[in-house]
């Protein structure tokens, strides 16, 4: 399961690149269910098409975060930048004039063109088919519902869900559907599937390890962009920047409800511990769910981001810098947007690190260290 956090994603990259070292086989993969919001969902797509050899996969995430440009995400020329401006605050103060033109802050028109050139979905098809990959997840968050929807293309005996606020749709991916997830609210324009409009996934995703588990997931390994040390009060005396303020809406939407979440699954377990075996036998809907999370401290990202803000295009830091976000408590919104390939490279060190540094822990997680273990996939059916 890979969380959204915009450039911070690139720390995923770094963890998986660990993971794949540490298998004894050039080719293989742990993961049959890999699930993704956000700008984790591009990342999951990336290991879906290729989930018949993790190591490639991993080595291509590598490299298209190692050589990202903003460019390649949201226009940074003048003009565009300047355009967008304008017809966001044309439609704040005047309403708009035209109803099936998006608007937002940034044009992500870049992303489109780059996912559809570096992305084979066309190959998801064939891992499930050939049993490489039992099912690949984007969760997106729909404007006019209000719901958590979960796209996801998958085994054909896996079926679609309906709880309160969310819901498993299954699907045929297209790059619509990364675009939607990974459209955060203002910066990136609602992507139109199906019957409404979609922005990203972390917005409405109360429950973001559900998914996983509907679609039969046993265990699930979680790669976050952030963890959140313990929270004090310090006495402050200005008031929040623009920046400081938005950091705090992104941080709530990409970080709090997995935090929660997790900590709802532990005392789930922990009352499943309680319950005598024969008792879950007979009960095929209780069943103990072992995770383990790998995310590195929110401040460490933040002090990363700030020792490459000048590698951001002129244009984009005119209007950051103008919100605070080389201040202190703001640098959060840096770290969001700065994909730039000297950031991301940073980040993908720092997540490889991590990854290395927790290696023995991985290993029992995903039995690399069973005797006889051969994690040679494909994946068959129960």
């Amino acid at each position: 399961m890979l969380s959204g956090g915009g450039a911070r994603a690139a720390y995923q990259v770094g963890v998986l690149k660990a993971i794949s070292e540490l298998s004894d086989s050039h080719c293989s993969n742990p993961f049959p269910i890999i699930c993704g919001t956000s700008a984790g969902g591009l990342n999951a797509a990336g290991l879906a098409c290729r989930a018949d050899c993790l190591s490639e996969a991993v080595s291509q995430l590598e490299f298209v975060w190692s050589n990202f440009k903003t460019s390649q995400v949201y226009r940074t020329d003048w003009m565009g930048v300047l355009s967008c401006a304008a017809k966001f605050l044309w439609t704040v103060s005047f309403g708009r004039l035209h109803k099936d033109r998006p608007v937002s802050l940034l044009n992500n028109s870049p992303l489109y063109s780059l996912l559809e050139r570096e992305l084979l979905l066309s190959r998801l098809s064939e891992m499930v088919t050939s049993g490489y990959l039992n099912a690949l997840c984007i969760t997106a968050s729909g404007y006019s519902s209000g719901e958590s929807v979960s796209f996801f293309q998958a085994r054909a005996d896996i079926e679609g869900w309906k709880r309160a606020r969310r819901v498993g749709v299954p699907t045929l991916m297209r790059i619509e559907h990364l675009l939607a997830s990974a459209a955060i609210p203002l910066l990136f324009p609602a992507v139109h599937i199906n019957r409404e409009y979609f922005g990203d996934g972390a917005l409405r995703q109360l429950a973001p390890i559900s998914p996983a588990l509907h679609l039969g997931a046993e265990k699930i390994l979680v790669i976050g962009v952030s963890n959140e040390e313990q929270a004090y009060r310090e006495r402050v005396d200005g008031y929040p920047s623009i920046a400081q303020t938005v950091t705090s809406v992104l941080n709530s939407s990409f970080i709090d409800s997995l935090e929660s979440d997790l900590e709802r699954l532990h005392r789930i377990n922990k009352t499943i511990s309680h319950i005598p075996p024969e008792i879950r036998e007979k009960n095929t809907t209780l069943r103990h769910i072992e995770t383990l999370v790998i995310a590195p401290p929110s401040k460490v990202l933040d002090q990363i981001a700030m020792n490459y803000a000048m590698d951001l295009p002129r244009s984009i830091r005119t209007f950051v810098y103008g919100s605070g976000a080389t201040k202190r408590g703001g640098a959060g919104v840096l770290s969001y947007l700065l994909f730039e390939g000297s950031y991301c490279k940073a980040l993908i060190d720092l997540g490889y690190i991590d990854g290395m540094g927790r290696a023995e822990e991985i290993k029992r997680f995903l039995g690399y260290d069973a005797p006889h273990c051969s994690n040679v996939v494909p994946f068959k059916s129960a």
